[in-house]
Parts: C-alpha cells; structure tokens; sequence
C-alpha cells in the first residue's frame, strides 16, 4: 500500500494526470462545457448549477440533457429564472434527466430566483457558509437556504454532508465556480472561497482509484471518506488539493495499475 506522506512516485503520476486532463481539451466531451458556452457570470452560475445537479451516468447523455435543458430556458438561463411562469414549462418533455423532473426543475428555478433576489446570489451564499468552517459547513448553509421551508421531492437532487453524502456534484460545481489557474477548464468566478477549502468531488470511479494508491482506506463512499481523501490530497497540494480531481478522474479513464 502506498504512503501518501512518503511515495514521490505518486505524487508525479498525480501531476501527470493532472497535467494531462487540466486543459482545454477536457472541456469538449465534459459537462463543463455547458457553461462554458455562457459569458455572464449569473448565467456561468446557473447553467453549471443546474448541469452539475443532473451530472450522472453516461457522459454523452449528460450533455444531451442539459444542453436541452438550456435550449428549454431560451439559453438565458438568468432571465429565466427571474422571470418564468408556470405556463413557460408546460411545452417541457416530464423527464429532463432520468429522475430529474420537470418539476423538479420548477423547484429549483424558484429556489434559485429567491436566493438571487433576497441572498445576493450563490457566490453570497456560498460564501457565508464556508465563513463558518468549510465545505462542509458551506454546502449545509447553501441547501439550508435553498430548501426553505417547502417540503418537495426535488430535495433528493441537493446532497447533504452532515447526512453523509459525499455530495459529489455540488463539489463539483465548486471546483468550476471556484478554482482558478491558467488552464482555461475551471472558471475561477467566486473569490470570497478559497480553493484550500474545497473537497473531492468524490465518486465510484474516482473512490476506487483513490483506494488503489492507497490514498483512501475508508471502503464506504461517504462524506468521512470525502474527509480523508480531501486530507490526504492536502498532503501533495495545501492550497489546491481539489485539483487532483483531474488526476484521479484521467487515471480511472486509463485503467492505471500500480
């Protein structure tokens, strides 16, 4: 089993990794090019919010959902959300993405308006919570917020860490809002959160990797597993530790054994 704190072997295949898949190529076939076709920061917002939230399964069909998602809101998906009506999602096919609802949507686009209206928008929001500790902490604050008082089965869709999720794909929007370098993948939008406090968008494939270098012990994916992993990668990189996400993704793509 390798030791994080002593295998330079694994930190340099970890840089390579990273090195190989944080760049712009990445971005064509990922759910990240969603909001890369926006240029307004509250469309960037949206449009990675909402394609984070129905990024699972079939990469190919991600793509095809939320780009049909985007054509529903009139590709303005700020606008939208401030101004929709019940009658403008009455033309929407039920599913947007296998169990992710017209409805659901509906839900979201309400939730979402009132945060822009009342709470100064996600980077606000987000930020607030993070204040209090951490991921962890900002994650809770956000789905607080964002659920309200309402009860709606669109709640299953907003993970929740002090449930122990590992709340994947809200890290995940994360890392796009936040993180920030040279490469032109994550769009570095929000300052108020540093990149040090992000976690690991934590998955299958990415857990199982982590395991094979023996970065994560933990067998359950779960938000204590989130913890250990987010401790372990610190140990390579203190103040971008989440950018590792790219190398454990490329790893898992290429079957990569020790």
């Amino acid at each position: 089993m390798y030791s994080p704190e002593a295998s330079e072997e694994l930190r340099e295949a970890l840089e390579r990794s990273v090195d190989k898949y944080n760049r712009r190529s990445f971005i064509e076939e990922d759910p990240i090019s969603i909001p890369h076709s926006f240029t307004r920061k509250e469309d960037i917002e949206i449009a990675a919010f909402l394609t984070a939230t129905i990024s699972w399964g079939n990469r190919k069909s991600i793509l095809i959902s939320a780009n049909r998602l985007m054509e529903y809101m009139d590709q303005t998906p700020f606008d939208f959300v401030l101004n929709a009506q019940p009658k403008d999602f009455k033309s929407w096919k039920p599913s947007i993405h296998r169990t992710f609802m017209k409805e659901d949507v509906e839900f979201f686009v309400k939730s979402l308006r009132r945060i822009y209206v009342e709470e100064g928008g996600m980077e606000t929001l987000f930020t607030k919570g993070f204040s209090l500790g951490g991921s962890r902490e900002g994650i809770e604050y956000f789905r607080n917020i964002f659920v309200g008082s309402e009860s709606h089965r669109a709640l299953k869709h907003i993970a929740s860490p002090e449930r122990n999720s590992t709340a994947k794909r809200i890290n995940m929007f994360l890392r796009w809002m936040v993180r920030s370098d040279n490469r032109g993948v994550d769009f570095g939008l929000w300052n108020g959160i540093s990149s040090s406090q992000l976690s690991i968008p934590l998955d299958v494939h990415s857990g199982r990797t982590a395991r094979m270098f023996g970065l994560l012990l933990r067998s359950q994916s779960d938000w204590k597993a989130v913890e250990e992993l987010d401790f372990n990668l610190r140990l390579y990189d203190s103040e971008d530790p989440v950018k590792y996400d790219f190398a454990l993704f490329g790893l898992s793509e290429a079957g990569f054994e020790k």
